[in-house]
């Protein structure tokens, strides 16, 4: 039997969906966040926005404050950030100060996305770039908001 696990974006986003499903069950919008480093997970996070009442509580911004704290820096640059929604203002701008090199994201977000929805924070004449790709496992990160909105809209 073969143990071996590829470990490509697919499979780091099925972690940032798990961390998701986390966010689901008590009541958060379901966005999850993973950080990568030379292939391992450094940290994992998911929204927290409601339960914790404070507006910072934004999965990436907790993966990246875990990841500094496991790295003991805030130079993230030989990391790559896998979150379930496009990030918004907020979080991208605290990815391009933690030099986060790549940013992989799956669902588009219509309202608030700031890597290529609504605007391009790398379009911005920042010091930082991250590279961005978008889209990985889109349908199921979706699913997850649309479903949750959905169970959300019916309660009320």
């Amino acid at each position: 039997m073969n143990d071996f696990i590829e470990k490509n974006d697919e499979y780091f986003m099925s972690l940032a969906i798990e961390e998701a499903k986390k966010a689901a069950e008590i009541g958060e919008v379901p966005v999850g966040a993973i950080v990568v480093c030379d292939g391992e997970v450094i940290s994992g996070a998911f929204n927290t926005r409601e339960t914790g009442k404070n507006a910072l509580h934004h999965a990436e911004i907790k993966a990246i404050d875990k990841a500094c704290n496991t790295l003991h820096g805030w130079r993230l640059h030989k990391c790559d950030l896998y979150v379930t929604l496009e990030p918004c203002p907020m979080c991208a701008g605290a990815i391009v100060n933690a030099r986060i090199k790549r940013v992989i994201y799956g669902a588009s977000d219509t309202k608030a996305g700031a890597f290529g929805t609504v605007f391009n924070m790398n379009d911005i004449p920042l010091n930082h770039k991250p590279e961005i790709s978008s889209g990985v496992c889109k349908e199921e990160c979706a699913k997850l908001l649309s479903d949750f909105f959905a169970e959300l809209r019916k309660r009320r």
